[in-house]
Parts: structure tokens; C-alpha cells; sequence
């Protein structure tokens, strides 16, 4: 495929898509109806392709980029030519998806060819806000639950994700030449660039890493009463996103905060269990 003059590689839609049974959280629950999890899928190769184009693409990778946004506009027109895009058109067709949130996704990946690291934590969570709360938003479209309050509830959900995601990926992160742990962080409990490249978490990372999971998990239970809001089965779906989330912090808990080691991951059995107990702990919440 060609961006200007320029070729470059764009990912196979099967090769994109085989990455999703490797995320924190069910990308398209059985619990959905087919439609519904035939949008959900659309929008996650959408998202996943922006991801792929700005880590792994050889060449400009900007120019890559702007081709998406690009292919974008074409699928709003009927017209797209990347299959991924192509699936998409039904979707933004059939549930009136604004661009904005698409965009916002791009927009954070050419953030990542020009930042490598987070001062604070404040601007890490205005990187989650084009990286992750566009996905929540683009979902409640799906659902038809996309209020105002609903998108700021999802928004807290999908910080979380991102934060534990990026605790799990300290090691592949950093070998992108990104540190997505907040400088301040690794400040206060004295951990150096340095150690996040060792074949082990030392002390003082696992200090990090144990304050960003606490920080994750306070953010799904300020956006856990979103589940609240929803009916049948898009209230068991938002459920599954927060109980993913539960399931992966508690693997890196599990994993004494060693991510170098491996990434923790939780399987499905555990993520049931924490599917369960998210399912509960919203029915007997106080009235």
C-alpha cells in the first residue's frame, strides 16, 4: 500500500484481530447479541490497527497515520479500502458514530512518535484520555447509553484499563524506547529508568507498580457504577470491562508486582470469578 510515495506496510486484518483474545477484557462478549459484538469487533480492529501503525509500522510512521485518518473519512463516505475499515463502514452507518472519538484515537499514537515520557500523572491521564476513553465512549455508542455522565463514568473504567496495561508492559514499553510510569512516581519511591530494563523487579519498582494498581483499581470503582445504569446484557458487558480490569491487577498483585519476569496475565477462570463478584458487589450495594 502506498501513503504518498512512500510504501509501507499496513497489518493484515487477521493479523490485527488475533491480538484481542490477548486483552485484559472481553472485546466482544458471547453474552451481546451478533450485531452488537459484530460492532464492538469493528471498532476494536479500528483501534488496534491506530495501535499497530504507530509501534510496529517501518517507515514514517506519522505518514502512516495521516493514511489512517484518511481512511477514516473514506469509510464515513462508504469508500474505505482496508478491510478493517471496510467492516467498520456498517457500524458507523448503523449506530451514528461521531469521527471525534476515532480521531482522538490516531491522535494518541502521534503523540507516541514525539513523547516518551510522562512527568506526571496528570499527563499520563490526559494520554489515556485520546488512548483508552475514546474506545468506552465509541462502546456506549454502540449500546445506545452514551450520555454525558455515562461517557464520564466509562472514562474512569478506561484509564484503568490503560494504566494496568501499561504496568503489565513496563518491559515492551521501554524496549519502544517509552516509559509510561509516571516520573513523579518513580521519583518518590526512587526507581530509575534503569531498573525498568532489569530481568526482575527490584524493590523500589514493585513500590511503582503496587501505587499505579492501587491507583487503577481506585478508578474502576469510581467508574463501576456505570454497570448501574445499563440493562440486560450491556450491563453484563460493562461488568465483564470492569471485572477484566480486577482480574489483571490482581495477577500482577499475585505476581508480586514482577513484570519484568513475565507479564502477569489472568485467565478465564479467574476473570469469571472476578465477573461474579463485580455482578454482586453492584446488587448489594447500598440502596
Amino acid at each position: 500500500m502506498l501513503i504518498g510515495e512512500r510504501p509501507i506496510d499496513v497489518p493484515a486484518a487477521d493479523a490485527v484481530m488475533a491480538r484481542a483474545g490477548t486483552e485484559n477484557f472481553p472485546v466482544a462478549s458471547r453474552l451481546l447479541p451478533r450485531r452488537v459484538r459484530s460492532d464492538l469487533l469493528a471498532i476494536y480492529g479500528f483501534a488496534r490497527l491506530a495501535d499497530e501503525l504507530g509501534d510496529s509500522a517501518a517507515g514514517d510512521r506519522l505518514a502512516a497515520l495521516d493514511w489512517l485518518a484518511e481512511e477514516l473519512d473514506r469509510a464515513f463516505e462508504g469508500r474505505a479500502e482496508h478491510p478493517l475499515l471496510v467492516g467498520l463502514q456498517a457500524t458507523l452507518r448503523g449506530r451514528s458514530l461521531a469521527r471525534e472519538p476515532f480521531a482522538r484515537l490516531i491522535e494518541a499514537n502521534r503523540v507516541d512518535q514525539r513523547v516518551t515520557r510522562y512527568e506526571t500523572w496528570e499527563e499520563l491521564r490526559a494520554y489515556c484520555a485520546l488512548s483508552a476513553d475514546p474506545v468506552g465512549e465509541l462502546v456506549l455508542g454502540v449500546l445506545g447509553s452514551s450520555s454525558p455522565e455515562q461517557v464520564a463514568l466509562s472514562d474512569s473504567i478506561c484509564t484503568a484499563l490503560q494504566l494496568i496495561e501499561h504496568c503489565q508492559d513496563v518491559a515492551e514499553d521501554l524496549a519502544r524506547g517509552r516509559v509510561y510510569l509516571p516520573v513523579e512516581d518513580l521519583d518518590r519511591f526512587g526507581c530509575s529508568q534503569a531498573e525498568l530494563g532489569e530481568a526482575h523487579a527490584g524493590g523500589p519498582l514493585r513500590e511503582v507498580l503496587a501505587f499505579e494498581v492501587a491507583r487503577a483499581r481506585s478508578l474502576l470503582t469510581a467508574g463501576a457504577p456505570l454497570i448501574d445504569r445499563l440493562h440486560g446484557r450491556a450491563r453484563l458487558a460493562v461488568a465483564a470491562f470492569v471485572a477484566g480490569g480486577r482480574a489483571a491487577a490482581e495477577a500482577i498483585e499475585r505476581a508480586g508486582y514482577d513484570v519484568l519476569a513475565g507479564v502477569p496475565r489472568a485467565g478465564r477462570a479467574r476473570m469469571t470469578v472476578a465477573l461474579a463478584a463485580t455482578l454482586i458487589e453492584r446488587r448489594e450495594r447500598p440502596a
